[in-house]
């Protein structure tokens, strides 16, 4: 075996690591539903906004509620929440410390997670913010199919 190659099998297994795995996850899931019902406020609606959009990424992406947050997954491994705060929403990221973030959207100084807090008085780059969203779902899948 070449070095590259040896690299690469550490790289993966250790990209294999980090992925963190929920189970009950489903395409609408009930707790999820109820947590958007329950922020019924400009909080919400960011949060539901953003939640979306995580949604949208692709015929794959499954939900579920973990630690109070709505989450996003593909196959059980998430990438991504939103939860509403007393004055703001808070978009994360579970591998964001290795997304590609130009705009230096992300906060946050944990060893994989990362997050874009957004305020209803501050603008958002849209199209930066779905960028990430992007890029969080792409990498999810890449580190699958690395498994």
């Amino acid at each position: 075996m070449t070095a590259s190659l040896s690299l690469m099998s550490c790289f993966g297994e250790a990209m294999m690591r980090k992925l963190f795995r929920l189970d009950n996850t489903a395409k609408c899931h009930p707790s999820v539903v109820w947590w958007f019902g329950a922020h019924q406020d400009p909080l919400g609606a960011i949060a539901q906004r953003w939640f979306e959009a995580l949604r949208s990424c692709g015929p794959d992406v499954e939900e579920t509620l973990h630690d109070g947050q709505p989450t996003a997954c593909v196959d059980g491994a998430a990438f991504a929440y939103v939860d509403a705060f007393t004055s703001h929403v808070n978009v994360g990221f579970f591998q964001g410390a290795e997304l590609p973030d130009p705009e230096g959207m992300l906060e946050g100084s944990g060893k994989f997670m990362r997050h874009v807090k957004l305020r209803p008085d501050a603008e958002v780059d849209p199209t930066a913010l779905s960028a990430l969203i992007d890029a969080a779902y792409a990498d999810v899948k890449t580190r699958l199919k690395m498994e």
